[in-house]
């Protein structure tokens, strides 16, 4: 590779860890809650733990499906800030608004039906009046996520990754103290349980969506974006833009979500020991997820500025030099999670059952972080594409035809368990990211074309 080559790779992986790093010190904020969730949950009772495994997982759908509708946001602002229109953003900004709530408000909906079907899901029924006022407050506060997702997507796309930070770090010391307060009952406060937590975290999700939302209508430097959204109306031309991005990117979350929720229903088919332990991993996993992610938002906004630019050979290099980052951060998960899997499991439960199944699953956990890495990067590569179509019947394919009944047949027709559930992660991380490269290439290939 020429030297100049070598520098530029080198500058847009300082671009990616730029914007990134902010993203990334939110997202460990959010697993320093999780753990700290898990840890007080699973220190109060095995079967709050289980309970929260399994409400937690039922709303990953919708709550992926939410954040995905504010994703489709990127592209749009990504382009628009190149070019410098923020009145154009503000318009975008309000009907995004606009049409996240609508998609929110329907998928309460949708989960107020779940919980009425919760006494026939099969649980164990003793965890069911843990689980109900917990899944009830969890409902509710959908609304502050979403008014927040479309406002940190707002603010992602114009290059400012650090506001969002900020404000989930802040709200999630919140979110701990209120923990400490109410899930055991200290300084006078009654004790709660997992119901404890579940106020606890609406109480943050309310603060951060406020917060998100005085900044963005009061502070002078975003003047421009808040007029334009105040000033105009939500119009027909606009709304059809956001759904034509948000739609597809929304179901490419919820099907891989739906997946990660079927195995958590087939967790509790083996028992209230396999849930607790599946909710380890899943908040283990998710350190590594976190991460990817990061690096990858900033690989999104950064295609969506050169596809604004209509520059393909840029649009190459900005992911794949994303795609070298998150392999380095893939590594260092890939290596953390071999060495310390007894320390780490053994803060989330005095249950040595729950730890030893658990610890008995690190090699498929290790195994997938490949496949989770390459599909987190060039997904989001693609959707900074704005060819965000193929992302939907991707993740349809790969985590629903595909991951889902391997899950089943892993862990039930062969007998493997709760260690088959989280073998079956690496058919369909696997897959899908191979997808995603191939269509992100294509999308370029036709950029060239067009240029």
């Amino acid at each position: 590779m020429p030297k100049t080559a070598i520098q530029q790779y080198l500058r847009d992986c300082l671009s990616i860890l730029r914007l990134g790093l902010p993203v990334l010190v939110a997202q460990l904020g959010m697993i320093v809650v999780g753990f700290a969730d898990n840890i007080m949950v699973g220190h109060y009772s095995t079967d709050a733990l289980a309970s929260a495994s399994f409400v937690n997982n039922l709303f990953n759908l919708p709550i992926f499906c939410a954040m995905g509708f504010s994703y489709g946001l990127t592209p749009l602002i990504g382009a628009l800030f190149t070019n410098g229109s923020p009145d154009r953003i503000g318009r975008v900004v309000r009907v995004g608004l606009l049409v996240n709530l609508l998609c929110c408000l329907l998928l309460m909906a949708l989960m107020g039906i779940v919980y009425w079907l919760l006494p026939h899901m099969g649980q164990p029924a003793h965890l069911l009046p843990i689980i109900r006022p917990y899944f009830l407050i969890y409902l509710v506060g959908m609304l502050p996520i979403c008014i927040f997702n479309v406002l940190a997507q707002w603010s992602y796309g114009i290059r400012n990754t650090s506001m969002p930070m900020w404000i989930t770090l802040a709200v999630n010391m919140l979110n701990i103290l209120g923990n400490y307060l109410l899930i055991f009952g200290n300084w006078g406060l009654p004790e709660l349980g997992l119901t404890g937590a579940g106020i606890s975290t609406f109480i943050a999700r309310v603060m951060a969506a406020l917060l998100i939302a005085l900044i963005f209508l009061r502070a002078r430097r975003y003047r421009p974006y808040a007029d334009g959204c105040l000033r105009h109306r939500c119009d027909g031309a606009t709304a059809r833009q956001v759904l034509s991005m948000s739609w597809p990117v929304s179901l490419q979350m919820s099907f891989e979500t739906a997946s990660f929720s079927g195995c958590a229903v087939l967790c509790g088919w083996l028992g209230a020991i396999e849930m607790a332990a599946f909710q380890i991993i899943v908040v283990v996993g998710m350190l590594g997820f976190c991460i990817y992610y990061a690096m990858a938002t900033a690989v999104a906004v950064l295609v969506s500025n050169e596809a604004g630019r209509n520059d393909p050979v840029q649009m190459r290099r900005k992911a794949f030099a994303g795609y070298g980052v998150i392999l380095a951060a893939c590594a260092l998960s890939s290596i953390f999670f071999s060495v310390g899997s007894s320390n780490v499991m053994g803060i989330f439960s005095y249950d040595p059952a729950v730890i030893a199944a658990a610890v008995g699953v690190i090699f498929p956990l290790v195994l997938y972080q490949l496949g989770d890495a390459t599909q987190i990067n060039f997904a989001n590569a693609l959707r900074g594409t704005g060819n965000v179509k193929p992302m939907m019947w991707i993740a349809f394919v790969s985590y629903l035809v595909v991951g889902l009944p391997s899950s089943w047949l892993l862990a039930f027709p062969l007998r493997l368990g709760l260690y088959g559930i989280v073998l079956s992660f690496s058919v369909s991380l696997f897959m899908a990211a191979g997808l995603f490269v191939i269509f992100f290439l294509r999308t370029t290939r036709r950029h060239d074309l067009k240029g």
